[in-house]
Protein backbone atom coordinates (compact mmCIF):
# COMPACT_ATOMS: atom_id res chain seq x y z
CA UNK A 1 0.00 0.00 0.00
CA UNK A 2 1.46 3.05 -0.66
CA UNK A 3 1.74 6.35 1.96
CA UNK A 4 -0.36 8.83 1.66
CA UNK A 5 2.42 11.30 2.79
CA UNK A 6 6.30 10.97 3.72
CA UNK A 7 6.75 10.32 6.99
CA UNK A 8 10.09 10.81 7.20
CA UNK A 9 10.10 14.37 5.97
CA UNK A 10 6.71 15.58 8.20
CA UNK A 11 8.53 13.89 11.20
CA UNK A 12 11.98 16.25 10.79
CA UNK A 13 10.24 19.25 10.28
CA UNK A 14 8.07 18.62 13.38
CA UNK A 15 11.44 18.12 15.72
CA UNK A 16 12.52 21.49 14.62
CA UNK A 17 9.33 23.15 15.62
CA UNK A 18 8.98 21.15 19.30
CA UNK A 19 12.47 22.60 20.18
CA UNK A 20 10.17 25.85 20.11
CA UNK A 21 8.26 23.93 22.94
CA UNK A 22 11.43 22.42 24.40
CA UNK A 23 12.50 26.12 25.30
CA UNK A 24 9.05 27.27 26.21
CA UNK A 25 9.08 24.75 29.21
CA UNK A 26 13.14 25.52 29.72
CA UNK A 27 12.36 29.05 30.61
CA UNK A 28 9.22 28.78 32.71
CA UNK A 29 11.03 26.38 34.82
CA UNK A 30 14.76 27.89 34.66
CA UNK A 31 13.90 29.96 37.60
CA UNK A 32 13.02 27.08 39.86
CA UNK A 33 17.15 26.53 40.62
CA UNK A 34 17.84 30.50 40.82
CA UNK A 35 15.28 31.30 42.91
CA UNK A 36 16.95 31.74 46.21
CA UNK A 37 20.21 32.84 44.82
CA UNK A 38 17.82 35.86 43.02
CA UNK A 39 16.69 36.18 46.67
CA UNK A 40 19.75 36.53 48.04
CA UNK A 41 21.57 38.95 45.22
CA UNK A 42 18.39 41.31 44.55
CA UNK A 43 15.66 41.24 47.49
CA UNK A 44 17.39 40.84 50.71
CA UNK A 45 20.21 43.55 49.93
CA UNK A 46 18.19 45.74 48.67
CA UNK A 47 15.77 44.91 51.74
CA UNK A 48 12.33 44.49 49.09
CA UNK A 49 9.59 42.72 50.31
CA UNK A 50 8.71 39.58 49.75
CA UNK A 51 5.71 40.30 46.87
CA UNK A 52 8.11 41.85 44.88
CA UNK A 53 10.53 38.76 45.28
CA UNK A 54 7.65 37.30 43.96
CA UNK A 55 6.81 39.36 41.12
CA UNK A 56 10.22 38.96 40.26
CA UNK A 57 10.23 35.25 40.19
CA UNK A 58 7.12 34.99 38.55
CA UNK A 59 7.65 38.21 36.37
CA UNK A 60 8.27 36.21 32.95
CA UNK A 61 4.82 35.21 32.80
CA UNK A 62 3.40 39.37 31.98
CA UNK A 63 6.15 38.35 29.09
CA UNK A 64 4.13 35.39 28.32
CA UNK A 65 0.73 36.88 27.79
CA UNK A 66 2.28 40.17 25.72
CA UNK A 67 3.67 37.05 23.51
CA UNK A 68 0.50 35.70 23.24
CA UNK A 69 -1.43 38.61 22.51
CA UNK A 70 1.06 39.56 19.76
CA UNK A 71 1.62 36.22 18.00
CA UNK A 72 -1.67 36.89 16.05
CA UNK A 73 -0.10 39.99 14.59
CA UNK A 74 3.31 38.41 13.97
CA UNK A 75 2.60 34.75 12.32
CA UNK A 76 -0.10 36.75 9.99
CA UNK A 77 2.68 39.47 8.87
CA UNK A 78 5.60 37.74 8.79
CA UNK A 79 4.47 34.03 8.76
CA UNK A 80 4.56 31.14 11.04
CA UNK A 81 8.31 30.45 10.43
CA UNK A 82 9.59 33.54 10.78
CA UNK A 83 7.81 34.45 14.09
CA UNK A 84 9.65 31.05 15.40
CA UNK A 85 12.81 33.19 14.47
CA UNK A 86 11.82 36.19 15.75
CA UNK A 87 10.78 33.66 19.47
CA UNK A 88 14.03 31.88 19.11
CA UNK A 89 16.05 35.50 18.92
CA UNK A 90 13.99 36.22 22.74
CA UNK A 91 14.87 33.53 24.31
CA UNK A 92 18.54 34.09 22.96
CA UNK A 93 18.74 37.36 24.65
CA UNK A 94 17.35 36.58 27.16
CA UNK A 95 19.09 33.90 28.41
CA UNK A 96 22.03 36.11 27.91
CA UNK A 97 20.60 39.41 29.18
CA UNK A 98 19.34 37.78 32.07
CA UNK A 99 22.87 35.57 33.11
CA UNK A 100 24.38 38.80 33.16
CA UNK A 101 22.02 42.04 33.56
CA UNK A 102 24.82 44.05 34.46
CA UNK A 103 25.61 44.82 30.35
CA UNK A 104 26.55 48.20 29.48
CA UNK A 105 24.65 49.89 32.18
CA UNK A 106 25.44 48.93 35.17
CA UNK A 107 28.70 47.89 37.78
CA UNK A 108 29.10 44.17 37.70
CA UNK A 109 28.31 42.29 40.86
CA UNK A 110 26.31 45.05 42.86
CA UNK A 111 22.68 44.96 43.00
CA UNK A 112 20.34 47.96 42.53
CA UNK A 113 16.83 48.93 41.71
CA UNK A 114 18.06 49.71 38.06
CA UNK A 115 19.70 46.78 38.27
CA UNK A 116 16.12 44.20 39.27
CA UNK A 117 14.40 46.27 36.94
CA UNK A 118 17.08 45.37 34.10
CA UNK A 119 16.75 41.84 35.18
CA UNK A 120 12.77 41.79 35.25
CA UNK A 121 13.84 43.73 31.63
CA UNK A 122 15.10 40.36 30.18
CA UNK A 123 13.13 37.84 32.04
CA UNK A 124 9.86 39.61 30.21
CA UNK A 125 11.43 39.56 27.16
CA UNK A 126 12.10 35.77 27.47
CA UNK A 127 7.85 35.51 28.46
CA UNK A 128 7.43 37.13 25.24
CA UNK A 129 9.46 34.14 23.34
CA UNK A 130 7.07 31.80 25.57
CA UNK A 131 3.89 33.55 24.55
CA UNK A 132 4.97 33.61 20.92
CA UNK A 133 6.31 29.48 21.04
CA UNK A 134 3.12 28.60 22.67
CA UNK A 135 0.98 29.82 20.31
CA UNK A 136 2.89 29.24 16.72
CA UNK A 137 4.47 26.12 17.27
CA UNK A 138 1.05 24.24 17.17
CA UNK A 139 -0.14 26.48 14.59
CA UNK A 140 3.26 25.75 13.11
CA UNK A 141 2.64 21.96 13.35
CA UNK A 142 -0.96 21.67 12.69
CA UNK A 143 -0.60 23.23 9.79
CA UNK A 144 2.09 21.08 8.40
CA UNK A 145 0.54 17.82 9.50
CA UNK A 146 -2.13 15.52 7.70
CA UNK A 147 -4.73 15.15 9.35
CA UNK A 148 -4.59 11.53 10.15
CA UNK A 149 -1.46 11.80 12.25
CA UNK A 150 -1.92 15.68 12.94
CA UNK A 151 -3.23 15.04 16.93
CA UNK A 152 0.05 12.80 17.42
CA UNK A 153 2.45 15.46 16.23
CA UNK A 154 0.66 18.44 17.86
CA UNK A 155 0.92 16.28 21.00
CA UNK A 156 4.45 15.95 20.58
CA UNK A 157 4.95 19.77 21.39
CA UNK A 158 3.38 19.09 24.92
CA UNK A 159 6.31 16.16 25.48
CA UNK A 160 9.07 19.18 24.63
CA UNK A 161 7.79 21.35 27.12
CA UNK A 162 7.67 18.88 30.07
CA UNK A 163 10.82 17.79 28.67
CA UNK A 164 12.22 21.04 28.44
CA UNK A 165 11.88 21.40 32.36
CA UNK A 166 12.83 18.13 32.73
CA UNK A 167 16.85 18.91 30.95
CA UNK A 168 16.70 22.46 32.86
CA UNK A 169 16.54 20.81 36.23
CA UNK A 170 19.14 18.43 35.39
CA UNK A 171 21.09 21.16 34.17
CA UNK A 172 20.34 23.93 36.80
CA UNK A 173 21.52 20.39 39.70
CA UNK A 174 24.83 20.17 37.19
CA UNK A 175 25.32 23.44 37.60
CA UNK A 176 25.18 23.91 41.71
CA UNK A 177 26.45 20.19 42.26
CA UNK A 178 29.16 20.66 44.29
CA UNK A 179 29.09 24.40 45.02
CA UNK A 180 29.11 26.90 47.96
CA UNK A 181 26.19 28.42 48.32
CA UNK A 182 28.23 31.68 47.94
CA UNK A 183 28.99 30.82 44.58
CA UNK A 184 25.67 29.93 43.47
CA UNK A 185 24.34 33.31 44.74
CA UNK A 186 27.02 34.97 42.98
CA UNK A 187 28.14 33.02 39.87
CA UNK A 188 25.65 29.89 39.87
CA UNK A 189 22.29 31.86 39.10
CA UNK A 190 23.71 33.30 36.27
CA UNK A 191 25.36 30.25 34.47
CA UNK A 192 21.63 28.34 35.08
CA UNK A 193 19.85 31.60 33.06
CA UNK A 194 22.80 31.56 29.89
CA UNK A 195 22.80 27.99 29.53
CA UNK A 196 18.97 28.67 27.66
CA UNK A 197 21.31 30.21 24.98
CA UNK A 198 22.35 27.27 23.74
CA UNK A 199 18.96 25.25 22.77
CA UNK A 200 18.12 28.88 21.68
CA UNK A 201 20.81 29.19 19.23
CA UNK A 202 20.47 25.77 17.60
CA UNK A 203 16.57 26.24 17.39
CA UNK A 204 17.39 29.30 15.12
CA UNK A 205 19.81 27.83 12.73
CA UNK A 206 17.46 24.98 12.16
CA UNK A 207 14.36 27.15 11.52
CA UNK A 208 16.31 28.43 8.71
CA UNK A 209 16.07 24.90 7.65
CA UNK A 210 12.21 24.31 7.32
CA UNK A 211 9.62 25.50 5.27
CA UNK A 212 7.14 28.08 5.55
CA UNK A 213 3.96 26.55 6.22
CA UNK A 214 1.57 26.11 2.87
CA UNK A 215 -1.55 27.48 4.66
CA UNK A 216 0.30 30.68 5.42
CA UNK A 217 2.10 30.87 1.63
CA UNK A 218 -1.69 30.19 0.23
CA UNK A 219 -2.77 32.94 2.29
CA UNK A 220 -0.05 35.04 1.26
CA UNK A 221 -1.00 34.32 -2.66
CA UNK A 222 2.70 32.55 -2.83
CA UNK A 223 0.93 29.31 -4.66
CA UNK A 224 3.83 28.27 -6.03
CA UNK A 225 5.50 28.11 -2.74
CA UNK A 226 2.66 25.99 -1.20
CA UNK A 227 2.39 23.52 -4.02
CA UNK A 228 6.41 22.67 -3.64
CA UNK A 229 5.87 22.29 0.23
CA UNK A 230 2.54 20.36 0.20
CA UNK A 231 4.40 17.98 -2.62
CA UNK A 232 7.32 17.08 -0.39
CA UNK A 233 4.73 16.97 2.64
CA UNK A 234 2.21 14.26 0.70
CA UNK A 235 4.63 12.78 -1.62
CA UNK A 236 2.45 13.15 -4.74
CA UNK A 237 1.25 15.91 -6.63
CA UNK A 238 -1.81 15.48 -7.64
CA UNK A 239 -2.91 15.10 -4.15
CA UNK A 240 -0.84 18.21 -3.06
CA UNK A 241 -2.75 20.46 -5.84
CA UNK A 242 -6.20 19.18 -4.05
CA UNK A 243 -5.08 19.94 -1.05
CA UNK A 244 -3.95 23.43 -2.09
CA UNK A 245 -7.33 24.02 -4.07
CA UNK A 246 -9.18 23.07 -1.04
CA UNK A 247 -7.27 25.62 0.96
CA UNK A 248 -7.85 28.26 -1.48
CA UNK A 249 -11.37 27.85 -1.62
CA UNK A 250 -11.79 28.34 2.23
CA UNK A 251 -9.79 31.62 1.51
CA UNK A 252 -11.44 32.68 -0.93
CA UNK A 253 -15.04 32.28 0.82
CA UNK A 254 -14.09 35.27 3.55
CA UNK A 255 -11.49 37.42 1.51
CA UNK A 256 -12.21 39.90 4.45
CA UNK A 257 -12.25 37.84 6.95
CA UNK A 258 -11.90 38.91 11.08
CA UNK A 259 -11.76 37.24 14.04
CA UNK A 260 -15.71 36.72 14.29
CA UNK A 261 -16.55 36.14 10.81
CA UNK A 262 -17.46 32.44 11.74
CA UNK A 263 -19.23 34.03 14.82
CA UNK A 264 -18.73 34.48 18.14
CA UNK A 265 -19.38 30.72 19.29
CA UNK A 266 -15.32 29.25 17.72
CA UNK A 267 -13.59 32.10 19.67
CA UNK A 268 -15.82 31.33 23.04
CA UNK A 269 -14.81 27.39 22.67
CA UNK A 270 -11.16 28.40 22.23
CA UNK A 271 -11.16 30.84 25.07
CA UNK A 272 -12.68 28.31 27.22
CA UNK A 273 -10.50 25.45 26.43
CA UNK A 274 -7.24 27.94 27.56
CA UNK A 275 -9.17 28.82 30.58
CA UNK A 276 -10.41 25.21 31.81
CA UNK A 277 -6.85 23.80 31.09
CA UNK A 278 -5.24 26.50 33.68
CA UNK A 279 -8.52 26.75 36.21
CA UNK A 280 -8.03 22.65 36.93
CA UNK A 281 -4.58 23.53 39.18
CA UNK A 282 -2.41 22.03 36.98
CA UNK A 283 0.07 24.55 37.24
CA UNK A 284 -0.23 24.72 41.54
CA UNK A 285 0.76 21.39 41.21
CA UNK A 286 3.73 22.05 38.77
CA UNK A 287 4.69 25.11 40.25
CA UNK A 288 4.12 24.81 44.36
CA UNK A 289 4.92 20.38 43.99
CA UNK A 290 7.64 20.53 46.80
CA UNK A 291 6.11 23.11 48.88
CA UNK A 292 3.03 21.14 48.47
CA UNK A 293 4.84 17.58 49.55
CA UNK A 294 6.02 19.30 52.56
CA UNK A 295 2.62 21.04 53.60
CA UNK A 296 1.56 17.44 53.79
CA UNK A 297 4.16 16.08 55.88
CA UNK A 298 6.74 15.31 53.40
CA UNK A 299 10.32 16.12 54.65
CA UNK A 300 12.21 18.41 52.03
CA UNK A 301 14.22 15.63 50.76
CA UNK A 302 11.62 13.35 50.27
CA UNK A 303 9.06 16.59 49.09
CA UNK A 304 12.23 16.63 45.95
CA UNK A 305 11.78 13.07 45.31
CA UNK A 306 7.85 13.01 45.21
CA UNK A 307 8.69 15.93 42.70
CA UNK A 308 10.74 13.80 40.65
CA UNK A 309 8.48 10.90 40.43
CA UNK A 310 5.42 13.14 39.81
CA UNK A 311 7.59 14.45 36.73
CA UNK A 312 8.21 11.01 35.59
CA UNK A 313 4.27 10.02 35.52
CA UNK A 314 3.82 13.37 33.44
CA UNK A 315 6.51 12.28 30.49
CA UNK A 316 4.97 8.65 30.74
CA UNK A 317 1.11 9.54 30.40
CA UNK A 318 2.14 12.45 27.65
CA UNK A 319 3.23 9.65 25.49
CA UNK A 320 -0.13 7.86 26.61
CA UNK A 321 -1.73 10.57 24.79
CA UNK A 322 0.47 10.93 22.04
CA UNK A 323 -0.47 7.10 20.83
CA UNK A 324 -3.80 7.89 21.47
CA UNK A 325 -5.51 10.73 20.41
CA UNK A 326 -5.39 10.06 16.76
CA UNK A 327 -7.40 6.88 17.27
CA UNK A 328 -9.68 7.40 20.22
CA UNK A 329 -10.22 11.16 18.90
CA UNK A 330 -10.22 14.28 21.22
CA UNK A 331 -12.95 13.99 22.98
CA UNK A 332 -13.36 11.01 24.73
CA UNK A 333 -9.79 11.68 26.02
CA UNK A 334 -10.56 15.26 27.68
CA UNK A 335 -13.66 14.06 29.64
CA UNK A 336 -12.10 11.09 30.73
CA UNK A 337 -8.87 13.22 31.73
CA UNK A 338 -10.96 15.37 33.37
CA UNK A 339 -12.82 12.93 35.58
CA UNK A 340 -9.34 11.46 36.59
CA UNK A 341 -8.45 15.34 37.72
CA UNK A 342 -11.79 15.45 40.09
CA UNK A 343 -11.33 12.02 41.32
CA UNK A 344 -7.47 13.00 42.57
CA UNK A 345 -8.53 16.87 43.22
CA UNK A 346 -11.93 15.61 45.44
CA UNK A 347 -9.84 12.75 47.11
CA UNK A 348 -7.00 15.37 48.46
CA UNK A 349 -9.73 17.94 49.34
CA UNK A 350 -11.23 15.29 51.54
CA UNK A 351 -7.72 14.38 52.72
CA UNK A 352 -7.22 18.02 53.61
CA UNK A 353 -10.20 18.89 55.41
CA UNK A 354 -9.50 15.67 57.59
CA UNK A 355 -5.89 16.60 58.23
CA UNK A 356 -4.58 13.13 56.72
CA UNK A 357 -1.18 13.29 55.72
CA UNK A 358 0.54 10.11 54.22
CA UNK A 359 1.08 7.92 50.78
CA UNK A 360 -2.65 8.23 50.02
CA UNK A 361 -2.17 11.76 49.20
CA UNK A 362 0.97 11.26 46.86
CA UNK A 363 -1.13 8.62 45.39
CA UNK A 364 -4.44 10.90 43.92
CA UNK A 365 -1.69 13.77 43.81
CA UNK A 366 -0.28 11.35 40.86
CA UNK A 367 -4.15 10.46 39.54
CA UNK A 368 -4.66 14.03 39.27
CA UNK A 369 -1.40 14.86 37.18
CA UNK A 370 -1.67 11.85 35.12
CA UNK A 371 -5.50 12.58 33.96
CA UNK A 372 -3.96 15.92 33.16
CA UNK A 373 -0.90 14.64 30.88
CA UNK A 374 -2.82 12.34 29.03
CA UNK A 375 -5.48 14.55 27.98
CA UNK A 376 -6.01 18.82 28.61
CA UNK A 377 -2.15 18.92 28.77
CA UNK A 378 -1.57 18.10 25.39
CA UNK A 379 -4.92 17.97 23.77
CA UNK A 380 -5.79 21.46 24.68
CA UNK A 381 -2.75 22.41 22.39
CA UNK A 382 -4.19 20.03 19.79
CA UNK A 383 -7.45 21.71 19.46
CA UNK A 384 -6.24 24.96 19.44
CA UNK A 385 -4.19 24.00 16.50
CA UNK A 386 -6.63 22.80 14.44
CA UNK A 387 -10.30 23.99 15.66
CA UNK A 388 -9.90 27.56 13.70
CA UNK A 389 -10.54 28.33 10.07
CA UNK A 390 -7.73 28.91 8.23
CA UNK A 391 -8.69 32.84 7.45
CA UNK A 392 -8.70 33.43 11.61
CA UNK A 393 -6.14 31.35 12.81
CA UNK A 394 -3.53 33.66 13.56
CA UNK A 395 -5.66 36.32 15.62
CA UNK A 396 -7.99 33.51 16.86
CA UNK A 397 -4.83 31.08 18.58
CA UNK A 398 -3.60 34.64 19.55
CA UNK A 399 -6.47 35.28 21.67
CA UNK A 400 -6.76 31.79 22.81
CA UNK A 401 -3.67 31.93 24.13
CA UNK A 402 -3.25 35.33 25.76
CA UNK A 403 -6.48 33.88 27.84
CA UNK A 404 -4.32 31.30 28.54
CA UNK A 405 -1.34 32.79 30.16
CA UNK A 406 -3.51 35.02 31.93
CA UNK A 407 -5.24 32.40 33.62
CA UNK A 408 -2.34 30.52 34.38
CA UNK A 409 -1.36 34.02 36.14
CA UNK A 410 -4.34 34.34 37.99
CA UNK A 411 -4.56 30.92 39.28
CA UNK A 412 -1.07 30.67 40.48
CA UNK A 413 -1.10 33.98 42.07
CA UNK A 414 -4.04 33.27 44.00
CA UNK A 415 -2.84 30.19 45.47
CA UNK A 416 -1.17 30.94 48.38
CA UNK A 417 -3.78 33.12 49.79
CA UNK A 418 -6.79 30.61 49.08
CA UNK A 419 -4.53 28.22 50.95
CA UNK A 420 -4.23 30.04 53.92
CA UNK A 421 -8.16 30.40 54.02
CA UNK A 422 -8.62 26.58 53.30
CA UNK A 423 -6.43 24.01 51.73
CA UNK A 424 -9.33 21.76 51.86
CA UNK A 425 -11.47 24.42 49.61
CA UNK A 426 -8.97 25.19 47.18
CA UNK A 427 -8.54 21.42 46.12
CA UNK A 428 -12.35 20.95 46.25
CA UNK A 429 -12.66 24.38 43.45
CA UNK A 430 -9.81 22.53 41.15
CA UNK A 431 -11.96 19.65 41.78
CA UNK A 432 -15.07 21.71 40.81
CA UNK A 433 -13.11 23.16 37.79
CA UNK A 434 -12.68 19.59 36.22
CA UNK A 435 -15.94 18.12 36.44
CA UNK A 436 -16.90 21.83 35.02
CA UNK A 437 -14.36 21.21 32.20
CA UNK A 438 -15.60 17.69 31.54
CA UNK A 439 -19.25 18.82 30.83
CA UNK A 440 -17.97 21.92 28.83
CA UNK A 441 -16.38 19.47 26.44
CA UNK A 442 -19.28 16.77 26.08
CA UNK A 443 -21.75 19.88 25.29
CA UNK A 444 -19.88 22.19 23.40
CA UNK A 445 -16.36 21.23 21.74
CA UNK A 446 -16.53 19.24 18.62
CA UNK A 447 -14.52 16.30 17.95
CA UNK A 448 -12.08 17.04 15.18
CA UNK A 449 -10.54 13.76 14.50
CA UNK A 450 -9.35 12.74 11.30
CA UNK A 451 -10.84 16.60 9.80
CA UNK A 452 -8.75 18.21 7.29
CA UNK A 453 -8.07 21.94 8.57
CA UNK A 454 -10.29 23.00 5.46
CA UNK A 455 -13.15 21.22 6.79
CA UNK A 456 -12.86 23.39 10.21
CA UNK A 457 -14.28 26.02 7.74
CA UNK A 458 -17.55 24.09 6.54
CA UNK A 459 -18.15 23.04 10.30
CA UNK A 460 -18.64 26.38 11.88
CA UNK A 461 -19.84 27.87 8.41
CA UNK A 462 -22.77 25.48 9.62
Amino acid sequence: MKKEYNITYIIGITLVATIGGLLFGYDTAVISGAEKSIEAFFIKPLGLSAFIHGATVSSALIGCIIGGILSGFLSNRLGRKKSLLVAAALFFVSALGSGHPEALFFPAGESSMGLLWMFNFYRIIGGIGVGLASAVCPMYIGEIAPAAIRGRLVSWNQFAIIFGMLVVYFVNWGIANGQTIDWINAIGWRRMFMSEAIPAGIFGLLILCVPETPRYLAIANQDEKALGVLVKIMGNKDKASQILSEIKDTIVEKTKANVFSYGKLVIIIGILLSVFQQFVGINVALYYAPRIFESMGAAKDASMLQTIIMGLVNVIFTVVAIMTVDKWGRKPLLITGSIGMAIGMFAISILAFNNIIGVSTLVFIIIYTASFMMSWGPICWVLISEIFPNKIRGQAVAIAVAAQWAANYLISSTYPPMMEFSGGMTYGFYGLMSVLSALFVWKMVPETKGKTLEEMNRLWKK
